[in-house]
């Protein structure tokens, strides 16, 4: 019978109806995630912020210099869905890319700058983004790259919908909402929600209503990472190793 490694065993783990792994197990594989970490994820960064999170950092793909974070950056990442972060560099520029503070950021979200890619505090970025500052290459000379890109900015506290794609010289204001599968090639005004391809305005939101951030989730009494273990916790209560190694070599349908 073929092996089962344990990181094969915790992926199958994620096609699973719930979570069976013994609360222990999660806590040494989130021990070993954040070990990892910071021996080779945080080195990628020439700044990253305190609190960061990571999910599969193995997972990650972060080259290039000039990439930075603010606190509680939260990367979720997947090794069948990688996030994926570059920045190029020729004779004349540097590319860029700046993260602000509490920025979420999901499976498959690509971002890749010649010039600049800056993303304020509180964004929010759904699976499979594609965020690119550049053409690449020009219409009719196409074997000189970098010569077409224009910085791109997302302003604080906006939303990116699944498999959206914003392209170069884009500024999103403050609050919009870009919806899913939308591409952005025009500024996008604050307070708006836009969707479509090429992106348009379908909705005005009101500025002066009160908003709820992801700030909010870290400046409470109550840290916001212990509230998330003590659910993990309560929900892996009475799972076992035998019944967890049961369902990695023989899953059922009520698994």
């Amino acid at each position: 019978m073929q092996r089962i490694s344990v990181a094969a065993s915790l992926q199958i783990e994620f096609s699973m109806r719930k979570d069976h792994r013994p609360y222990w197990v999660k806590k040494l594989q989130s021990r070993i995630n954040a070990w990892y970490s910071k021996r080779y994820v945080y080195p990628a960064f020439d700044h990253l912020g305190k609190e960061a999170r990571f999910l599969a950092p193995r997972s990650l793909a972060i080259h290039g210099a000039g990439i930075t974070a603010g606190d509680y950056l939260h990367l979720i990442s997947n090794p069948l869905n990688p996030i994926k972060m570059t920045t190029w560099q020729d004779k004349s520029t540097q590319g860029r890319i700046t993260l602000g503070h509490y920025c979420l950021i999901s499976p498959g979200v690509e971002m890749t700058s010649a010039a600049s890619i800056s993303v304020g505090n509180n964004c929010m970025i759904a699976a499979d983004v594609m965020i690119h500052d550049s053409d690449w290459h020009g219409l009719y000379n196409r074997l000189r790259p970098f010569r077409c890109t224009k910085p791109v900015t997302l302003e604080n506290n906006v939303w990116v919908g699944a498999r959206a794609i914003i392209l170069k010289g884009v500024t999103i204001g403050e609050n919009a909402v870009v919806g899913a599968g939308s591409v952005v090639t025009q500024p996008v005004a604050a307070n708006t929600v836009v969707a479509g391809n090429p992106a348009r305005v379908i909705k005005t939101l009101n500025p002066n209503r009160r908003r709820l951030t992801r700030e909010f989730l870290f400046t409470q009494q109550s840290d916001y990472w212990e509230q998330q273990d003590t659910i993990d916790a309560y929900f892996t209560l009475d799972n076992s190793v035998t019944h967890w190694l049961r369902t990695v070599i023989k899953p059922t349908n009520t698994d």
